[in-house]
């Protein structure tokens, strides 16, 4: 198994995360090879926090412009994670 770091990679920081929030829901860019069940475990492993639920979303990697010069971003996986009630995760309470 891999380790959980190297499977959530970092978290969302955008204005439908911290809405997300209010519902006790957090975003977090995780490896696309990544499963439901090793997000799971990473996250809990993570924060100390009991997890209720996984989203996952591929996400396509966007067409971009230089000048003249058209390049593309990377694919990645997004993933919603609901936490149970009473559990919060302190690094998103700052934001």
């Amino acid at each position: 198994m891999r380790e959980p770091y190297q499977i959530v990679r970092r978290p969302v920081v955008t204005e439908k995360g911290t809405a997300l929030k209010e519902q006790n829901k957090y975003l977090f860019e995780v490896d696309r090879r990544a499963n439901k069940v090793q997000i799971r475990q990473a996250v809990e492993a993570l924060f100390n926090v009991k997890v209720a639920a996984v989203h996952t979303v591929a996400m396509r990697g966007r067409v971009k412009r230089l000048g003249r010069f058209v390049g593309r971003t990377s694919d990645w996986k997004k993933a919603i994670v609901t936490l149970s009630e009473g559990h919060s995760i302190e690094f998103f309470e700052g934001v």
